[in-house]
């Protein structure tokens, strides 16, 4: 049951978007016909960097649709002037959530699918098999101590060849950590700098770059804003498969205990 509480903060939450407050939505000629059906109101939304999915199931006699912005899922209900939109939880008479299994149905995948691929086009520097069945992302600091804690503790799926780790290096925690990102990136051959990196780093590992070219400097820029647009605060920042092929984010370094959920059954 909701608490009085939660219902309250729900309530606070909801948005009420006047439609003719944004401007209209450049046309996209690629558009699918479902997104041809969205009405304005809705559609416009886009404008607010909100991604409509489509139609959502509800028991209730109004129009909803699902949505993602900033990595959430979004319920978004077109009122019936279809002049207006309302974001927030659409809840029953005895308090219940009645939006919330669609809602994860309906933009879960859309959303692991286009993270995947956001992660697979970042400046990412591999570790492992490139071969290898399962593949696990890592925002890595060069100077984080947990992500390091992490590289030691991938190490028997690595040298197997059950795991490629794909670290996307950011320089965020001290004033050295941009300059060694930068040089692992700049390296002749990122993969081993990286090893050798984390193999020195009780001495400090690799020398930090003076002058980042600006190539580099752009390729940590764009990971720091993935990073960010995931809402991931701190390194290491993990992402991979559950065992039912569910995207799951993993703050922080793992408990021994938890690695065989991240990387898969032991070799």
């Amino acid at each position: 049951m909701t608490t009085p509480l939660r219902l309250a903060m729900l309530a606070m939450s909801a948005i009420f978007i006047n439609a003719t407050s944004m401007a209209e939505p450049e046309q996209d000629d690629s558009s699918s016909a479902v997104s041809e059906d969205i009405p304005a109101a809705i559609k416009n939304l886009e404008n607010r960097g909100v991604e409509i999915i489509g139609k959502l199931d509800t028991p209730a006699d109004i129009d909803a649709y699902a949505a993602i912005a900033k990595q959430q899922p979004l319920a978004v209900y077109l009122t019936p002037d279809k002049q207006h939109v309302i974001i927030g939880t659409l809840i029953d008479e005895d308090g219940h959530d009645i939006t919330y299994d669609a809602l994860q149905e309906a933009t879960v995948g859309v959303w692991s699918e286009s993270t995947w691929q956001t992660l697979t086009d970042s400046s990412w520097v591999a570790d492992g098999n490139p071969n290898a069945e399962r593949i696990v992302y890592m925002f890595t600091d060069p100077n984080c101590p947990f992500c390091h804690k992490f590289w030691e503790q991938s190490r028997p799926w690595v040298d197997s060849g059950a795991v490629q780790l794909r670290h996307i290096l950011v320089g965020m925690l001290t004033e050295t950590s941009e300059g060694k990102a930068a040089a692992i990136l700049a390296s002749n051959n990122p993969s081993v700098a990286l090893m050798e990196h984390e193999k020195k780093l009780n001495q400090s590992g690799i020398e930090p770059l003076e002058d980042i070219p600006s190539d580099i400097a752009e390729q940590l820029k764009e990971n720091a804003d993935v990073m960010n647009d995931l809402m991931i605060t701190g390194t290491p920042g993990i992402l991979y498969h559950d065992s039912e092929g569910q995207l799951k984010i993993q703050r922080g370094a793992p408990l021994d205990e938890d690695l065989e959920l991240i990387l898969g059954p032991k070799p």
